[in-house]
């Protein structure tokens, strides 16, 4: 178990890059002595590593950093089958992976988690020793100790302590979140939101997920729910959702929505490239559907810049593209619905990712709960 103080060395590693002991002590109020020790403790359990030797006026300062196999987080994605297990160095980088038959029954799902790490853990020397953490993404509402599925229409659950029933099976500590929040901290840790305290990303899939960090922190909400853009009403009285509620902008703007909008106008277009295709010959009802579905994504994302001010909105996907049609009336939605003051200030990135970021999302939950500090669950 890490002291705080060591917790904090790491987070700000973490969070800045490599560092030196002098660059350390001043961010965190510490003397040279006292960082000498930690670093020395850290250095000996093998999670900080001495890297390059920076020359300049005085003496030469040598960079410390996170030792990639200093510590090893499993990842579990609920949101396919087979379902995915990573297991992540502390870089973020994916060493090994396995699958199992996706379960919607809690105690198989674990019972199949335990069976399956020790295959995912032989991949990767040591990794058994140095696994520090487990992490599972899911399709849902999950509670701000990160330990029960407060509600997932995908699995049918409701109130289920998914991280306790695996932690009582594997021995590890297990921690659980919705795949967008997921997402957005592997992007803090590992990815292009590192240096930015405050952003929302949008997941854009066959549902539409959103995150948002504020003050460099995950922002969970009262109860978990923070960043629900997909069941925010676009259209009233629009298409029922699976929500129970109508118009939600899943059932306008999402991938699986623009793909059964394509099918009822007897489109033959399995993807949203396929249907930039259609639209880029001129097809009315392709151009329709995507002028349909862009105007509402933007006018969600619209709605973020104005209720939080991000300094970037980040759009994952891991199909279609966003230099087409949907891409330009999306952009357009948005500078057409923020305050004049606002438009253009809002940096908008899209980011097509492979098929592993929530399992590695989930890593980063686990990881996440590493350098912040111990939790019950």
């Amino acid at each position: 178990m890490l002291t705080s103080s060591q917790q904090q060395l790491l987070r700000v590693i973490s969070q800045s890059g490599p560092s030196s002991r002098t660059v350390l002590a001043a961010s965190m109020g510490l003397s040279k002595a006292a960082m000498s020790g930690i670093v020395r403790d850290l250095i000996s359990l093998g999670v900080l590593r001495e890297t390059e030797t920076i020359y300049g006026q005085g003496r030469p300062s040598i960079l410390l950093d996170l030792h990639p196999e200093g510590a090893f987080f499993g990842g579990v994605s609920l949101l396919e089958d087979p379902a995915p297990l990573v297991l992540c160095d502390f870089n973020g980088n994916i060493v090994a992976r396995q699958t199992m038959p996706l379960s919607r029954d809690p105690d198989v799902i674990a019972a199949m988690i335990a069976d399956t790490l020790p295959k995912l853990l032989s991949e990767c020397k040591d990794a058994g020793r140095k696994l520090s953490g487990l992490g599972i993404a899911l399709s849902g509402f999950v509670d701000e100790k990160q330990a029960s599925c407060v509600k997932s229409t995908l699995l049918g659950w409701q109130d289920v302590p998914l991280a306790g029933i695996v932690r009582q099976k594997t021995g590890i500590a297990t921690f659980i979140e919705n795949d967008a929040k997921a997402v957005a901290v592997s992007e803090k840790l590992f990815g292009g939101a590192r240096d930015v305290q405050n952003f929302s990303v949008v997941s854009f899939d066959d549902g539409i997920g959103c995150a948002h960090f504020v003050g460099g922190k995950l922002y969970r909400g009262n109860h978990g729910g923070a960043g629900e853009i997909a069941h925010c009403t676009i259209e009233p009285s629009g298409a029922p959702c699976r929500c129970g509620k109508r118009g939600c902008l899943d059932t306008v703007a999402s991938l699986k929505a623009i793909k059964e909008m394509a099918k009822a106008e007897g489109l033959a277009c399995h993807s949203l490239d396929d249907l930039e295709t259609e639209a880029s010959l001129g097809n009315a009802a392709a151009i329709r559907i995507l002028h349909r579905a862009g105007s509402a994504l933007g006018l969600a994302i619209a709605h973020l810049i104005q209720f939080n001010d991000p300094g970037l909105i980040l759009i994952t996907h891991v199909e279609g593209r966003f230099d087409g049609l949907f891409g330009t009336v999306m952009r357009q939605a948005v500078e057409g619905n923020v305050l004049p003051r606002y438009a253009g200030q809002t940096p908008i990135r899209t980011q097509r990712v492979d098929g592993d970021v929530w399992a590695r999302g989930a890593a980063s939950i686990a990881a996440h709960n590493f350098l912040i500090g111990p939790n019950p669950y």
